[in-house]
């Protein structure tokens, strides 16, 4: 009688369950909210429950910066050498190889030029999936190139960091980059042309102890892990507990070291603010207006 009342219960066949694709949903670290993946795009990889900002690509910032169709890329064939013959896990030219074959890129850096809201500017992006965004000679070199073009043509210089420092695989060559990066901005310094810093999570090691820190304006992304060295490393070293917070973005500010925090959503318009206040442009609406009234006028 047991058996009767007992209900069986149907094994579910492998066509009966309902697949759901690993790229669909997202989960915030912060919040833990379960996120649908296309609704993160639309809101520039922001959390829309906490606002935490996730890690993006090269080419996400350059579609949030620039005007569309405007960005024109430069020195995209420069490579790495092997100068010290480095091997740790594999020889450092196998390391690149892969890195190139995971991100498409010859390094870790993008440089070129285009319009940020109808502003010609120099830009260079770096790439935290290549390596760590660390940086090596191609990387101090590409930005120290697209620093004298900003130079050469009287253009704004915008650099977005992401980085775990100075790429070791080079040594002191890398080391080097640090003091060439430096020259460069000093030069535009000199000549009155603006260089914004952008900090994105992570910006740490050589990067922060050089062309990261010496913006301008230095702006940095909320919650971006921002300094010199790890906060492990300095736990360990000084033997002691951190403040809640330490190098991050609003800990930074706080103690002087960013200029503003500025939503990535927002970011395109704070910059166009920046740059027309620090080059004398007028506003978008205000220019027009202005080109109206001349059109009466005439």
């Amino acid at each position: 009688m047991t058996s009767w009342f007992r209900k069986e219960k149907r094994k579910l066949k492998a066509t009966d369950r309902r697949e759901v694709p690993g790229d669909v949903f997202d989960k915030c670290p912060d919040c833990g909210e379960i996120l649908y993946r296309e609704r993160l795009v639309q809101n520039r990889y922001v959390c829309p429950n906490c606002a935490h900002h996730f890690r993006i690509g090269v080419d996400d910032y350059l579609s949030l910066l620039l005007d569309e169709d405007s960005f024109e890329e430069h020195d995209a064939g420069m490579r790495s050498g092997d100068p010290l013959e480095f091997v740790d896990l594999k020889p450092y030219p196998k390391r690149l190889a892969a890195a190139e074959r995971k991100t498409g890129r010859g390094d870790a850096v993008v440089t070129g030029t285009g319009r940020l809201d109808g502003i010609d500017v120099a830009v260079a992006i770096m790439d935290f999936s290549f390596i760590g965004g660390s940086m090596g000679s191609v990387v101090g070199e590409k930005i120290a190139r697209i620093g004298r073009v900003a130079l050469e043509r009287k253009q704004p210089l915008i650099v977005l960091s992401a980085s775990g420092g100075a790429r070791m695989m080079e040594g002191i060559l890398s080391l080097m980059q640090m003091a060439k990066t430096s020259a460069v901005l000093a030069q535009l310094h000199e000549a009155g042309i603006p260089f914004v810093s952008i900090l994105t999570d992570p910006t740490t090691g050589g990067v922060t102890a050089s062309y990261a820190m010496l913006g301008d304006v230095i702006v940095a992304e909320p919650g971006a892990l921002i300094g010199f060295a790890g906060p492990r490393v300095i736990e360990q070293t000084i033997k002691q507990e951190l403040p809640e917070g330490f190098q991050r973005s609003e800990f930074l500010l706080e103690h002087g070291m960013v200029d503003l925090i500025t939503d990535r959503r927002e970011m395109k318009e704070t910059l166009s603010r920046l740059l027309r206040h620090m080059t004398g442009r007028p506003a978008p609406v205000a220019a027009a207006a202005e080109e109206a009234g001349g059109g009466e006028s005439a």
